[in-house]
């Protein structure tokens, strides 16, 4: 997929999705939804899917457009990063997902781990706040941030779930293959520098 396109059509997406918010004017607002059907038609074209579908799916979409918020935890033992292999594409990722409404980053990625892993961790320090778009992910339809956190380990067991179909402890020489719609190579070898270098300041965009 053309990532330029990806971008442009999800602009606009959020563009008629904030217009739908706030305008009552009716001719407004078919000119809005006609805009959330060309970007739909965008991602369409550029991907092959149904583009009602799309439409269908940006029609879901309610209130003033904003990016989505992925949480990770990044966690440690001796030496090794924490993964889990993803039952959707059957490769592995650091343990995360949505955070949802109510929780602070910090609890998101605390219960995602646990949820993934059967690891229970504390996170202490955020390592990235990542706009998805600028580092190398898999397209996806809507804008993304990603919230990195090192996440110190407390206790627990390692756990399959719904979601998850494996569970391990990987050295960086020894990495099994990643899950690139979650995260990146360059994304883990960056963790183990700050691993390396636990006085790095927070990695950014």
């Amino acid at each position: 997929m053309d990532l330029q396109w990806l971008a442009w059509a999800q602009r606009l997406e959020a563009l008629a999705q904030s217009g739908l918010a706030y305008s009552e004017n009716p001719f407004d607002r078919e000119r809005y939804e006609a805009v959330r059907r060309i970007a739909a038609e965008m991602v369409a074209g550029c991907t092959g899917a149904d583009p009602a579908l799309v439409d269908e799916l940006f029609a879901g979409q309610a209130g003033y457009a904003t990016p989505k918020v992925d949480v990770r935890g990044v966690v440690f033992r001796d030496d090794a990063i924490l993964l889990v292999k993803e039952r959707t594409d059957g490769r592995w990722t650091l343990p995360g997902g949505w955070a949802d409404v109510g929780e602070s980053p910090a609890e998101a990625t605390e219960r995602e781990v646990y949820e993934e892993s059967g690891y229970r961790t504390r996170a202490v320090k955020l390592l990235a706040l990542y706009d998805r778009n600028r580092h190398g992910h898999t397209p996806y339809i809507f804008h993304i941030y990603k919230v990195f956190f090192r996440c110190e380990l407390l206790g627990g067991e390692p756990s399959e779930s719904i979601e998850t179909a494996g569970v391990g402890f990987f050295r960086e020489d020894s990495l099994p293959e990643l899950s690139l719609g979650r995260v990146t190579p360059d994304e883990i070898a960056r963790f183990f520098e700050h691993l390396r270098h636990p006085d790095w300041p927070t990695d950014f965009d």
